[in-house]
């Protein structure tokens, strides 16, 4: 008797995957891209010199509203992407048009959620004038102001005041507020639904009072805050209050700069 002819085997099929390879693989990809996104977003943050409670702050805000990324983006996943509000700060800053005066095309640049706009002005004039264009826009507006501007059709209360000087009222019986204080204050209309728009004139103020480098760590926080919490921000400063490298550091921390 001959042996068979093996010649006419064909090769071993490939034994199959377990049957949740697949689901342990994709949750693995996204585990580490996860983890490498956090790891990233707190180095980032730690750069810019925030300190271990303003961390401590940001890390807390964040996973306070994880659920929600998360959702985004498993609807994103199950549909056409769907862009996130705050993904118009990824877009590249626009310049300025010439002739961009109150009621120009600077009155009219629309504060979408996430955006942050630095409009350089010796008096609070076209900053104002995109604050009353957008105003109604959000749930509530917060001023950090000396002297918070009127905002005709916007009802008392839906505004928010916090003032920075010692020579006003304050609405909770204190006086001026420190840029901490003011961070704090500014969490709960930020970060309910809807977010808020934020107007800030007072920016010349609190540097002369509390530092500029106080200052700097103030606004990263509140444009970082601004972006996480689908919030708008404004803020209206006079260049001439700084040289020119300390206006490039204020300059950098805004998404656009008129």
């Amino acid at each position: 008797m001959s042996a068979p002819d093996r010649r006419e085997r064909g090769p071993l099929p490939p034994e199959d995957p377990p049957a949740d390879e697949e689901f342990a693989r994709a949750y693995a990809a996204g585990y580490e891209e996860g983890v490498r996104s956090a790891l990233r977003e707190l180095l980032q943050h730690a750069s810019r010199g925030h300190t271990a409670q303003e961390l401590r702050m940001l890390a807390e805000s964040r996973l306070a509203r994880l659920a929600d990324e998360v959702e985004v983006k498993r609807k994103g996943l199950l549909a056409p992407p769907r862009r996130p509000a705050w993904n118009a700060l990824l877009r590249p800053p626009q310049p300025a048009r010439a002739g961009g005066g109150p009621g120009g095309p600077s009155g009219s640049t629309p504060l979408t959620p996430g955006r942050t706009v630095l409009v350089r002005e010796e008096r609070p004039l076209r900053a104002l004038e995109i604050l009353r264009a957008n105003a109604t826009a959000y749930p509530r507006v917060v001023f950090v102001s000396q002297r918070p501007p009127e905002v005709p059709g916007l009802p008392a209360g839906r505004r928010l005041e916090l003032l920075v000087t010692s020579g006003g009222p304050d609405p909770d019986g204190g006086g001026r507020l420190a840029p901490g204080e003011i961070g704090g204050r500014l969490r709960e209309p930020t970060e309910s639904p809807g977010g808020a728009l934020v107007y800030v004139d007072a920016l010349e103020y609190l540097a002369s009072e509390y530092s500029l480098d106080t200052t700097l760590k103030f606004v990263h926080w509140l444009v970082t805050q601004v972006e996480q919490t689908g919030s708008a921000l404004v803020a209206s400063f006079d260049r001439r209050s700084l040289d020119v490298k300390e206006m490039s550091l204020l300059e950098r921390a805004f998404a656009l700069v008129l």
